[in-house]
Order: C-alpha cells, then structure tokens, then sequence
C-alpha cells in the first residue's frame, strides 16, 4: 500500500487503474486531455463545456465514453488535493508515479502543475474568502537555503497563515507562494480593494 502526499485516506484500486489506462494515450493525446483538465481546474464553473470537451475527445479518439469519465475523475483526485496541501510539482509527479503513470506523462502534468499554479492558488483563495470570513493573517518570508535542486537554493518564498470562520469556529489554512507567486497575490488584492472603494 502506497502512502500519497495529496491524500492521507486509503484510495479504492479503480484510481490506481484509471491513472494506469493514461499510459495507452499517445504523448498528444495526453496533452490534449491535461490541458481540457487544467482549463476545467482554472475555470470550475464552466461545467456543461469541460463535458463538452470531454465527450468531443473521447469521440475524436475512438474512446467509450464512459471509461473516460471514470479516468478524468481519478486523475482529478490529484490536483484537487494537492491544491488542498498546497503541493510542490515534484509531489504531484511522484504520487502520478506511484500511481502508475509513467514518467514522461507523470513529468508533463507536474510541468503543467507549475504553469497553472499560480491560477490554482489565487482559485484556492478566492474560494477560501468566499466561502469563509477572513479574520486574520500572518505572514513570514523564508529563503531556500538547501535543496536537492540546485536552482533552488536561493529562492524567496512566503509562507501564509490564514486564519478564517468557519462556521461557529475558526480553521487555519496554510499556504506557501514563491516571490512571483506572492506579488501576484499582492496585485489580486490590490484590485479587490479597489473595486470595494468603487462601491462603499
């Protein structure tokens, strides 16, 4: 039994199997099904088109429809988790693997994982302020110092502590952004202040 970092529960065989029958999509199939999957990650209310998307592959490509749903669901499990935990590329990449996907697709998805990371947070965020009052928020900056990647050692992060109402209590919700990441972050808010003066 493996031990996943985008989950903590036991998962069914049927994920491991779904994620298994990727390995049958030629390198441009693959691609066009991740970039139908992040285009729904970024956008989760266009529903009726990812469906839409989705059975338009599956025609194009001589799939069952069907199969292919329960593929797409067990892959979501991943980014939707890793989302949860905040997750590095190399994390997805290595629970893909142990899942058994092979390592070139298990690589192009982490690639992609990192292009829409900042798309995924800023989602994550908005749907934590939405959801939850905001009560309070800390923050530390921290530089890299060690890592197995050299390119890394250096780097600038911000970890966040927010600290929302969640129904008759409060709930601390971690997150980590790189530089870029955080000053993204620093303009989204920017603009929401902006757009609450127009109205008050």
């Amino acid at each position: 039994m493996h031990s996943y970092h985008f989950t903590k529960d036991p998962l069914p065989d049927s994920v491991s199997n779904d994620i298994q029958n990727l390995n049958k999509l030629n390198q441009e199939q693959f691609s066009s099904l991740v970039e139908i999957l992040f285009q729904f990650l970024t956008e989760p209310r266009e529903t009726e088109r990812f469906l839409n998307q989705l059975s338009d592959f599956a025609s194009a490509n001589g799939m069952s429809h069907g199969p292919l749903k329960n593929i797409v669901k067990s892959i979501l499990l991943v980014p939707n988790g890793a989302m949860k935990r905040s997750l590095t590329a190399e994390h997805v990449k290595a629970d893909l693997i142990a899942l058994g996907l092979n390592e070139e697709k298990a690589g192009y998805f982490a690639d992609q994982w990192t292009l829409h990371s900042v798309a995924l947070s800023r989602l994550a965020l908005g749907q934590t302020l939405m959801v939850n009052q905001l009560i309070d928020m800390e923050w530390k900056f921290g530089v890299t110092v060690g890592s197995s990647e050299l390119q890394k050692v250096g780097n600038i992060f911000l970890q966040l502590k927010l600290v929302v109402k969640k129904g008759h209590g409060t709930e601390n919700v971690y997150m980590e952004l790189t530089l870029p990441q955080f000053y993204n972050f620093l303009h989204e808010l920017e603009r929401a202040k902006t757009s609450l003066e127009c109205f008050s």
